[in-house]
C-alpha cells in the first residue's frame, strides 16, 4: 500500500435461487447509485478483511471471501487515486436469514439481481468491469470454490539461541503478537479445519485461530520441519485428504516445507507448475497463501492463489 491512495475492498455476492444466479447491489442513500458492496480500509485491518467487514455493513449478510475478482483504480475527486479490491462471497440461506438489514443513512436498499440485469443497472464502468470477471469464473464453470490455506508459522526464537529440541523452539514475543494478528484474516476466508505440523512454533501459531473457532488443532509430523529433513515427511498424504474433503482448511508449517506442499497441490489438482508456486511458497514468517480450489471439481486445477503478508 501507498500512503497517497485511498484503499477500499468489496465483493461481488452471490446466491443461486432455484439454480439461477443472483448478485447482491445496493441502493446508496447519500448518491442515489447503484453498486457492488464495498468500503474503506480501517486501521491494523487486512484488504481482505475490509471486504468481508464492509459485505457485512452493507447488507448485514456474513461471509467468507471466495476467488479474488479484481482491482478497480480510479481518480476521486480530491486527485487521490482509489483502489478497491475484491473477491467473490457466496451467501449461505443461513447468512441471509441471519441478516438484520434495515435502510440507513448509507444504504437505502439492497437488491438481489440477475447478472444479466446487474449489468444494465450498476451505476459506474468500475463495478461492471469487476462483475464481468466474476462472471467470467462463472462461464468457466467456477463458482462454488473452496480454500486451503498454507500459512507459515510465525516469528520463532532463534535457532542459535535455544538449547532445547528445535521442534520445541518457542514463539518470540512478536511471533505471538503476529499469532493473534492472524485471526482476523484466517477467519475471512472461512477457515474451519486447523491442520499444523507438531513444532511447538506452528502449532502455537495456530492456537489464537482454533480458541477463536472452537475447533481443535489436528498436529502431524508429516508436515514438520524435522520429518521434511530427515526424508520421512509425508506432505502428499495430508494434501490428498485436504483436496478430497472440499472443506476450507489451514496448513500450518515451516518454510523449507511450504515449496512440496505447493508443489502437491498442484499435482493433487492436475495444475501445471510454474513460478507462481515459488512465489507462493516463499513466505515470511506469520504469512499466508490462500489456493482456491473448485468445490465441485477440484482435480479442474488450482482457480487462484494469492498471498498475504502478515500485519505490521
Amino acid at each position: 500500500m501507498t500512503d497517497t491512495a485511498v484503499y477500499a475492498a468489496g465483493g461481488v455476492v452471490w446466491r443461486l435461487v432455484d439454480g439461477k444466479l443472483h448478485v447482491l447491489v445496493v441502493h446508496r442513500t447519500a448518491y442515489a447509485d447503484l453498486t457492488l458492496p464495498k468500503g474503506k480500509v480501517e486501521p491494523g485491518e487486512s484488504l481482505a478483511e475490509t471486504a468481508a467487514r464492509e459485505i457485512f455493513e452493507e447488507t448485514g449478510i456474513r461471509v467468507a471471501l471466495g476467488v479474488p475478482v479484481g482491482v478497480s483504480k480510479y481518480r476521486l475527486p480530491s486527485k487521490r487515486q482509489k483502489i478497491v479490491h475484491y473477491w467473490s462471497a457466496e451467501a449461505s440461506d443461513d447468512a441471509i436469514r441471519a441478516s438484520t438489514f434495515v435502510p440507513n443513512k448509507e444504504i437505502a436498499a439492497v437488491e438481489w439481481l440477475t447478472p444479466r440485469k446487474a449489468l444494465a443497472r450498476l451505476s459506474y464502468p468500475v463495478d461492471i468491469e469487476i462483475l464481468e470477471n466474476f462472471l467470467t469464473f462463472v462461464g468457466d464453470g467456477i463458482l462454488e470454490t473452496f480454500p486451503i490455506i498454507v500459512l507459515r508459522h510465525a516469528k520463532a526464537t532463534p535457532r542459535e539461541d535455544w538449547t532445547g529440541e528445535d521442534a520445541a523452539r518457542p514463539l518470540t514475543t512478536r511471533g505471538a503478537k503476529q499469532a493473534s494478528a492472524l485471526v482476523g484474516p484466517l477467519r475471512t476466508f472461512g477457515a474451519r479445519k486447523i491442520v499444523t505440523s507438531d513444532a511447538v512454533r506452528c502449532v502455537t501459531t495456530v492456537t489464537p485461530l482454533a480458541a477463536a473457532l472452537g475447533k481443535e488443532i489436528e498436529r502431524t509430523p508429516l508436515l514438520s520441519q524435522d520429518a521434511w529433513e530427515q526424508g520421512t515427511s509425508d506432505v502428499r498424504a495430508v494434501i490428498g485428504k485436504r483436496v478430497r474433503s472440499r472443506k476450507p482448511a489451514v496448513l500450518c508449517s515451516h518454510g523449507p516445507v511450504l515449496p512440496d506442499i505447493l508443489s502437491e497441490l498442484a499435482l493433487a489438482t492436475g495444475t501445471l507448475r510454474g513460478s507462481y508456486l515459488g512465489s507462493a511458497s516463499s513466505l515470511d514468517v506469520a504469512a499466508f497463501s490462500v489456493v482456491h480450489l473448485s468445490r465441485s471439481n477440484p482435480g479442474s486445477g488450482i482457480v487462484a492463489i494469492e498471498t498475504h503478508d502478515p500485519k505490521p
